[in-house]
């Protein structure tokens, strides 16, 4: 997506199984940074550091790289218990994101990268949390 477009989409309501309560949907930034970038970046999100593939020495690959996560925003986009056959619309505007938010940046020179999420969270009457991330790339035309 390009930094001043809109994330359209819809969630559909096939089956309801569950009492659900509300369901949120966030953006979120994770920025990592340090040797070896491109090795932690293969790894799925949540994964464990030291859980990758060994370094070059046969170390930990992770034991220099840190990882910052923020929530740029989130909006609260149904609340209370669907029913079947329910969709509810989803439009989301990078533009009204009120952090900076910057191209996604991919290893690079294998010490930086930056990548964005879109996090979606059911919250049901016993307050579990079910959540699916999918990862967006995010681009700006050149300059000038």
């Amino acid at each position: 997506y390009h930094l001043h477009d809109v994330i359209l989409g819809k969630i559909n309501f096939l089956l309801v199984r569950i009492k659900i309560k509300h369901m949120e949907l966030a953006v979120i930034r994770r920025e990592t940074s340090g040797e070896g970038v491109a090795l932690a970046a293969s790894q799925p999100p949540g994964a464990a550091p030291g859980t990758g593939p060994a370094g070059p020495a046969g170390g930990d690959a992770n034991a220099n790289i840190l990882t910052e996560t923020q929530t740029l925003i989130k909006y609260e986009i149904m609340d209370g218990a669907p029913v079947k056959g329910e969709t509810i619309p989803v439009r989301l505007y990078l533009r009204g994101i009120p952090a900076d938010v910057t191209p996604t940046y991919d290893a690079v020179n294998n010490r930086f990268s930056v990548r964005y999420f879109l996090n979606l969270v059911l919250v049901d009457e016993e307050d579990r949390r079910y959540f699916k991330q999918q990862e967006i790339i995010l681009w700006r035309k050149e300059l000038g």
